[in-house]
């Protein structure tokens, strides 16, 4: 069975992105660190919304071997035959069940679905170095608590620091 990995940079405060999706105060050490750790692992998965942004990115170029799948519940266009739909995270899993880790790396709506599920076994979290006012959040508001054990925790950068938990069961 496949160890499950939800992966994120955040805001000190908790957000993923501005309301209108903007990232642009994720840096390059960060994109440089989340980029390593989904190569290695070699699948991603993401919701249709983070992976119409992802495409758009000069970076994603570095994941064209990497098989994503994207999870929606309507129709949906891929731009690469290894890059697969899912309608559920079980779904989901199941097509990426020949890897030793399976990076999670939505939105809000996304993260919860899977933690909500327990289908979380560890949780990166890159913190950058900015409060936002409002945004999308790491979980989509919803009824779930969830025990974290810190495993480790290191900079990437001056200002930015990665946390690992692993999640408790």
């Amino acid at each position: 069975m496949s160890k499950v990995i939800l992966y994120m940079a955040i805001s000190a405060n908790g957000f993923i992105a501005r309301e209108d999706d903007d990232t642009s105060w994720i840096s390059a050490k960060e994109w440089e660190s989340y980029s390593e750790f989904v190569r290695r692992a070699g699948c991603l998965i993401v919701g249709h919304r983070t992976y119409n942004i992802l495409t758009k990115q000069p970076e994603f170029s570095e994941f064209e071997k990497i098989k994503i799948v994207v999870l929606s519940h309507k129709d949906f266009k891929t731009l690469a035959s290894h890059h697969l739909v899912a309608k559920n995270p079980k779904e989901a899993l199941n097509l990426l069940k020949d890897f030793k880790e399976v990076v999670v790396a939505g939105g809000g709506i996304l993260n919860s679905s899977f933690i909500k599920q327990g289908l979380i076994d560890e949780v990166y979290l890159d913190i950058e170095p900015i409060i936002l006012g409002n945004g999308i959040k790491l979980f989509a508001e919803d009824k779930f608590s969830i025990d974290l054990k810190l495993l480790d925790f290191k900079k990437i950068s001056e200002n930015e620091i990665q946390l690992h938990y692993e999640i408790e069961k």
